[in-house]
């Protein structure tokens, strides 16, 4: 069947390359019955997947049972996959069939499969590899015939290093692996599914499609969508129900988009002129060679890294936009570069030399400023100033500012 009518059958919108070739992968997987593992992250729409597994599949006739593993608590989550017999705990007034009993011959589709509780891992193990289980409180050994495919938004290489989940499961359920690409990466996309989401609300709501200027198209194109295909949905019916101008401007689609500019934008370009962070010029060029600085260190690793390691000397570039007053050619003395590649922190390698300006005192005073912003708490302060916690508890041991 070709990927398009497959489309069609299960409302997928798209033509990205990544899109496809997970389809394809699907496809031509469907009619064997080997373990399947979907990644991506969440809201990328791997639900899909399991689905055109099971349609395509010699199953399609039998159950599709599909379980967010995340959803069940823990102390239920063994009864809900493999039952429970009569009285073998409190409230078990019945006997119970569990998921894998209910979708013998079928599929069973295990979502957010990372969050599985360790001993649940261990049953899981053995109903893939003999295809056996057993009720809750019963020794009797059941069989079951059933396809799985689990889908995880984790790095489950990771989740393995660190113990919380079983290697020999992961291999297991990893025999074919599809990646579900994330929104951002997917281009036009972003837009095929902006229009069919504003038709299709246009039409529930029964008022007329929405439609995006150059501005508003611009900025859902370059935004990162971290809920990806769940948020770009969420977003466009918000639209379409609060805007009564049908023609939506970036204005418009930028209070629907909260951290659009801390994502896109370098942080003093979008600082609200409302804000009193930086209530004069002075404290404005305070954070602009802060910004310059940071630039600095990142150019200076790039040029390393690309030499192999060996200093360079950098040559300061105020952008044209910038309103900076002038400074010295000078300003980077590479006498007194510290030999520390660490990034952690936006003070440790270059250090900024003008007459009428000590880093020393800006440095301070920033963080103080910051500090009281947030009530002497340190992780909003480190996030406010651009550096980790633990290079801002070091400042803070510099400059004697601890309580």
């Amino acid at each position: 069947m070709e990927l398009q009518s497959i489309k069609q059958r299960f409302g997928i919108i798209g033509n990205d390359e990544q899109l496809n070739r997970a389809l394809d992968i699907a496809v031509q997987v469907a009619p064997t019955d080997i373990s399947v593992l979907v990644t991506g992250e969440s809201g990328a729409g791997k639900e899909f997947i399991p689905q055109v597994i099971h349609a395509m599949s010699a199953r399609k006739h039998g159950n599709y049972i599909a379980v967010n593993c995340g959803a069940i608590p823990e102390g239920t989550i063994d009864s809900e996959l493999f039952g429970h017999e009569k009285g073998s705990f409190t409230g078990a007034n019945d006997a119970r069939r569990g998921y894998f009993e209910v979708a013998d011959k079928g599929t069973i589709f295990l979502d957010e499969v990372a969050e599985l509780p360790l001993g649940t891992q261990v049953r899981l193990l053995r109903v893939l590899e003999s295809k056996e289980f057993i009720r809750v409180g019963s020794s009797k050994v059941q069989k079951t015939d059933v396809r799985v495919v689990a889908a995880t938004n984790v790095n489950m290489v990771e989740a393995v290093s660190k113990g919380r989940f079983r290697e020999d499961l992961y291999y297991r359920l990893n025999t074919v692996q599809i990646t579900m690409p994330p929104l951002r990466e997917r281009g036009e996309d972003i837009m095929l599914l902006f229009r069919k989401f504003a038709a299709d609300f246009a039409e529930r709501y029964h008022m007329p499609v929405i439609r995006l200027d150059s501005d508003a198209r611009h900025m859902i194109l370059s935004y990162r969508w971290p809920g990806n295909v769940r948020q770009l949905k969420n977003v466009t019916e918000q639209i379409s129900i609060i805007e009564q101008n049908r023609d939506i401007t970036g204005d418009i689609i930028s209070k629907y988009l909260p951290d659009y500019h801390d994502v896109k934008v370098p942080a003093l370009m979008s600082m609200p002129e409302t804000d009193g962070q930086f209530s004069s010029e002075r404290e404005i060029l305070y954070k602009v060679l802060f910004d310059m600085k940071n630039d600095i260190n990142e150019l200076k690793k790039e040029m390393r890294q690309l030499i192999g390691g060996t200093p360079v000397h950098t040559s300061v570039h105020t952008p044209v936009h910038t309103p900076v007053p002038h400074i010295d050619e000078h300003i980077v003395d590479e006498s007194h570069i510290l030999r520390d590649d660490s990034d952690e922190s936006i003070f440790q390698q270059t250090e900024l030399v003008d007459d009428s300006l000590s880093l020393s005192a800006t440095e301070e005073d920033l963080i103080r400023k910051a500090l009281e912003k947030y009530s002497g708490k340190r992780k909003p302060a480190a996030k406010e100033l651009g550096i980790s916690e633990r290079t801002l508890y070091r400042k803070l041991k510099e400059y004697k500012l601890e309580k």
